[in-house]
């Protein structure tokens, strides 16, 4: 593996951009489970914990087009957590539910919305009775933005959510902020 110095034990502050390859922004690390354009670390995504990361390292996390891809998402976002620090802003983007984009891709093992994300929410599962769930995360959702495909994103905001809640291929792909919560 790709020791970044970065990346050792015990960094603080860290912004991580998780399967984004060349896309990338400035001062990130990039993670991936190879090494390709824009990997600065080769980390197996799918075991826990990421041992190159400590707890409440990362400032910052970007996951774009990789969280539908993930086997077992619970793990993922709990892993995710683990490594943020309080307050920090996780980033996700993915294709959306509805879009051929989310299955038309050999990868994808689900389909993720909005309506993904109160699941990873404390105060959320236990006013739904959900305390159960073998989740220990805890984020708050405090924006997301739907991208349309032609000709839906030059319609009226009324157009559009009857066609969001009708209608296949209306919205591509879709962004969600998080903020970590552990105090």
């Amino acid at each position: 593996m790709n020791m970044n110095p970065f990346t050792k034990r015990g960094a603080k502050g860290l912004k991580l951009d998780i399967a984004g390859g060349k896309s990338k922004g400035p001062g990130f690390i990039g993670i991936d489970e190879a090494l390709r354009d824009g990997v600065d670390e080769v980390v197996d995504l799918g075991s826990y914990p990421w041992t190159q990361f400590a707890d409440n390292s990362a400032s910052e996390i970007v996951i774009n087009h990789y969280m539908e891809r993930v086997v077992d998402l619970s793990a993922f976002m709990d892993e995710v957590w683990r490594i943020a620090e309080d307050g920090a802003k996780v980033t996700i983007i993915s294709s959306y539910y509805t879009s051929v984009r989310a299955w038309a891709d050999p990868f994808t093992k689900r389909a993720i919305s909005e309506a993904t994300f109160p699941f990873f929410n404390k105060i959320w599962r236990k006013d739904n009775g959900l305390e159960s769930r073998l989740i220990r995360c805890d984020f708050d959702m405090v924006n997301y933005a739907l991208f349309f495909n032609e000709p839906w994103n030059q319609k009226s905001e009324e157009a559009k959510q009857f066609a969001i809640k009708h209608y296949w291929n209306v919205v591509a792909d879709f962004l969600v902020e998080l903020k970590v919560k552990k105090i």
